[in-house]
């Protein structure tokens, strides 16, 4: 008999122990998408911010959502710090959190002590913005993964930095690599790994530590979806030599080889019903779980009044 950590993908080892920018936005061709690219004066004003801070400690602010703190910040914030870290090649990992990664973290010790170490936790799915919100953080967008890897590829071009892509399959990296050199010709990707579909062993694990550190990358992409990838880059920051964000499904929308929602429903925070009835097989017993208990949590902690504080501290 399989337990629910088991069927929600835990690996092993698991298993073992705000504002949006200002002015007139750039529109990506692909409608599905339905997120801004970076104005010139935008890209301006973001290099002259990261100009300013490279170096300094960032504070963190932001709040409980179940039992995981989640931080409040803005699109902006979020990619200047990336693109900090990424500068000095900071081994550093970044959670983009949704309904499913706040309620797994409540029910696994392991996974949620994997999220709070984070250098970053994103609220992803809506509702994880919604409830920031209600924490008084009035402004707080939702900031994804897909959004958020393709807007930073449109600052690393700009920049001159390096990406790394490790996850999903050999036919979508190379419909993935064809997009990329298309909408950002400048871009330099680094290299583009899809590892076998089971665990590593010790030697074929350093051997993909090595070639990543060998690139140069300053950002990694990684795509093992949830909660894989971030056991993953917990495991292997102090390892890699470059900043790694966990984007989930990211690299099968922006190869095409999964249909995002559109955009009203990316926005009205229904994304997740685009995809139940995408992948009703694989995600309806996981959602029937997870949003229950989310919103159970979510109406006793307005009744009650039993969320923990928000927090501040330095990153």
């Amino acid at each position: 008999m399989t337990t629910y950590r088991e069927e929600a993908g835990f690996p092993p080892a698991l298993n073992s122990i705000q504002t949006p920018p200002k002015g007139k936005l750039m529109r990506h061709p692909d409608p599905n998408f339905g997120y801004p690219s970076l104005s010139f004066a935008e890209h301006e004003r973001m290099l002259s911010r990261l100009r300013n801070k490279s170096g300094k400690n960032f504070m963190r602010t932001g709040a409980h959502v179940l039992d995981t703190h989640i931080d409040a910040i803005g699109w902006d914030e979020a990619v200047s710090r990336i693109a900090s870290w990424a500068s000095q090649h900071q081994s550093r990992y970044v959670t983009l959190c949704n309904v499913h990664s706040v309620v797994t973290a409540s029910q696994c010790n392991e996974f949620n002590k994997v999220i709070s170490q984070a250098d970053l936790a994103l609220p992803d799915g809506a509702p994880v913005a919604w409830a920031l919100r209600r924490e008084g953080f009035l402004k707080q967008e939702r900031i994804n993964g897909p959004d958020l890897m393709w807007r930073y590829l449109s600052v690393a071009e700009k920049i001159g930095q390096s990406v790394f892509f490790y996850g999903s399959a050999d036919d979508t990296l190379e419909k993935l690599s064809a997009r990329i050199k298309k909408q950002f010709p400048k871009l330099r990707i680094a290299g583009m790994v899809s590892p076998p579909f089971r665990e590593l062993t010790a030697e074929e694990d350093q051997a993909y530590v090595d070639q990543i550190n060998k690139s140069g990358a300053h950002v990694l992409f990684v795509g093992l979806g949830c909660p894989k990838q971030e056991a993953w880059m917990a495991s292997h920051r102090g390892r890699i030599r470059a900043v790694m964000l966990g984007v989930g499904a990211a690299f099968d929308y922006h190869a095409g080889t999964i249909q995002r929602a559109p955009k009203w429903m990316q926005k009205s925070g229904m994304e997740w019903l685009h995809r139940l009835a995408s992948e009703p097989k694989r995600l309806a017993r996981r959602y029937a779980i997870t949003n229950s208990v989310f919103i159970y949590r979510m109406v006793k902690s307005v009744l009650f009044g039993n969320q923990p504080a928000r927090k501040e501290g330095a990153g």
